[in-house]
């Protein structure tokens, strides 16, 4: 490791097993989350996952609550692949998180002269998660164990070293996560404007407006109802993956991350596989198969995605309303009880295009649009400015861990001060 002394993970940390929580206390909401494998994505983390994380209301051993900044490795990957087996992660300050059976407590040692961020970073990089791989047990799912996980070897420079490697590549991910909260904020901020607008009908200017009797109930004068179906279509065009050139793959996706309309995770699509549904810049992606109504997204960039997404085309004038009421939550609510089927429940758009809507004046709609654009623009442009700065982490990564990039001559001050700025 470019002339780094080397050693084993056995000799820096301790692992503990984390406590088999018991399913009869397992709830869908609550204040202590389970952490499973299943939150911890590939890249490194903790992720929650709304809709499908666990939550604990029964009694267990104090010592399995986890704190903030306790770190986490991941010993179940339930894919032949393993690719978050060995995976670390940060326990983050909220909600509280509780420490399950399938994941392991990685606790320093007290004689051992190692970075918590370096250590991280360490076994976050390819060369330590592969050795854990390539002692793995089971043929689908896939374990490790502390044993293995102590034999692991990683670069070990002086000290100096490790915190300036963890400084620099800690700064990275400290700016995606600020970037990640402020698109949060963002997108709640425009939900909130919708409601304010279109359902609580406090739009500005709307003392000076009467109200009058309608369909939906009281409605101000001018608004009229219409359906979804008036202010959107439903693009049916699709394409055969086979015939997709192989050296110019396609922007493509399968999944729909939960709950964001910014949509920040695709990659190529395949040539395997039945139809992709084709999709534009602009374009709401809802997943259309029972429990996944909430996932809406709206494409930044033109793509093919799983027709297990309906692609919905909002028309210029209602841009904005179009994309907040296919994510809301009433409507969600309403693709739920409206799904057919048993094993996979499917929305039907026949039922969902005539979800009634009000319509406001052409000014209003004008005014919303340019509210609408100019938060999920700026959230488009966190986003991507995310996927350069991971991009630019995973190439720093197995370099600055294994000594490939010298960073012994930079000071420590000057690396802060300039992730500060």
């Amino acid at each position: 490791m470019s002339g780094w002394p080397t050693t084993t993970l056995g000799e820096l940390i301790h692992v503990k097993h984390g406590f088999a929580f018991k399913g009869e206390y397992f709830a869908d909401t609550g204040d202590k989350l389970v952490l499973k494998p299943g939150n911890f994505p590939v890249g490194g983390g903790i992720k929650l996952r709304p809709g499908k994380d666990g939550y604990y209301i029964g009694p267990y051993p104090p010592e399995f609550e986890l704190a903030p900044g306790d770190m986490l490795v991941v010993m179940t990957d339930l894919t032949q692949a393993a690719p978050i087996l060995g995976s670390p992660a940060i326990v983050p300050g909220a909600p509280i998180m509780l420490h399950n059976q399938r994941l392991g407590l990685v606790q320093i040692k007290p004689d051992a002269n190692i970075d918590e961020r370096f250590l991280y970073y360490s076994m976050l990089s390819e060369s330590a998660r592969s050795q854990i791989r390539a002692t793995a047990t089971g043929a689908t799912v896939r374990h490790t164990a502390p044993e293995r996980i102590y034999r692991v070897r990683i670069g070990f420079p002086d000290f100096p070293v490790q915190q300036v490697v963890g400084e620099i590549l800690g700064a990275i991910d400290e700016l995606i996560d600020n970037n990640r909260r402020r698109v949060q904020v963002l997108e709640e901020m425009a939900r909130a404007i919708y409601r304010e607008w279109f359902v609580r009908f406090r739009y500005p200017g709307h003392d000076a407006v009467p109200v009058v009797d309608s369909a939906l109930g009281p409605i101000p004068e001018g608004w009229s109802v219409g359906t979804l179906d008036d202010i959107v279509s439903v693009s049916k065009a699709s394409v055969d993956p086979a015939r997709l050139d192989p050296d110019t793959p396609a922007v493509g996706l399968e999944h729909i991350p939960r709950q964001q309309l910014t949509l920040d995770d695709w990659g190529t699509a395949g040539t395997q596989g039945s139809r992709k549904a084709v999709f534009e810049r602009g374009d709401v992606l809802f997943g259309k198969i029972r429990p996944y109504f909430h996932k809406v997204s709206v494409a930044p960039v033109d793509g093919i995605c799983s027709t297990d997404a309906i692609v919905i085309r909002p028309n210029a004038a209602h841009w904005g309303q179009a994309v907040f009421t296919a994510s809301s939550v009433e409507f969600v609510a309403h693709a739920t009880q409206t799904s057919n089927g048993t094993k996979m429940p499917r929305a039907d758009w026949k039922v969902l295009g005539k979800w009634p809507i009000p319509v406001p004046p052409a000014h209003i709609s004008e005014s919303f649009n340019d509210v609408a654009r100019y938060h999920l623009s700026l959230s488009e442009t966190l986003m991507f400015e995310n996927r350069r700065l991971t991009a630019l982490r995973d190439l720093l990564l197995p370099k600055l861990v294994t000594g490939q990039i010298d960073v012994s001559a930079l000071d420590l001050n000057e690396v802060r001060e300039k992730s500060v700025a």
